[in-house]
């Protein structure tokens, strides 16, 4: 087997046990998910993602990332405004242009989305031994600097 070849089984096993950690976390939820209580659309979910990594973004920045158009984003907007998750604003460099963020209700659910995955994920942690969790930080840590090396952001 080459080198090449052998790599590719091990980028292939690593990706099974990411599928086999998403399946067993989101299967052995312990309590209600506030990701499944929200009601909110794949599109909505995403619009939410976006805006949580930035401060604010033009309905055209949303569309381009969402690959839709402008009419599509006004209604999913709209939606998220009812369910008080984002806020319109102009913007203050351009009155043409329509501000969409984050409200603190906003940032509470993607907080409360975050820390259960956390939380479910630390209950897993908690059972490996102190050698394989140095390990998994070291294996972790050098995937954030490969992560950087991208030119994207660290996780955090």
């Amino acid at each position: 087997m080459s080198v090449d070849d052998e790599r590719d089984r091990l980028i292939d096993r690593i990706g099974q046990i990411q599928r086999d950690l998403g399946r067993f976390l989101a299967e052995s939820r312990q309590h209600s998910s506030p990701l499944l209580d929200s009601n909110l659309t794949m599109r909505q979910l995403k619009v939410i993602m976006f805006l949580a990594f930035r401060e604010s973004a033009s309905g055209q920045d949303i569309a381009h990332h969402l690959d839709v158009g402008l009419g599509t984003v006004t209604g999913i907007v709209d939606r998220l405004i009812g369910h008080g998750l984002v806020t319109r604003r102009e913007d203050p460099n351009d009155r043409r242009v329509r501000r969409v963020e984050l409200t603190p209700e906003g940032h509470v659910l993607l907080e409360r989305i975050s820390e259960a995955g956390i939380d479910d994920f630390r209950r897993l942690l908690e059972r490996l031994d102190t050698r394989l969790l140095h390990d998994l930080c070291t294996v972790l840590g050098e995937i954030q600097v490969t992560v950087a090396d991208l030119g994207e952001d660290p996780p955090r």
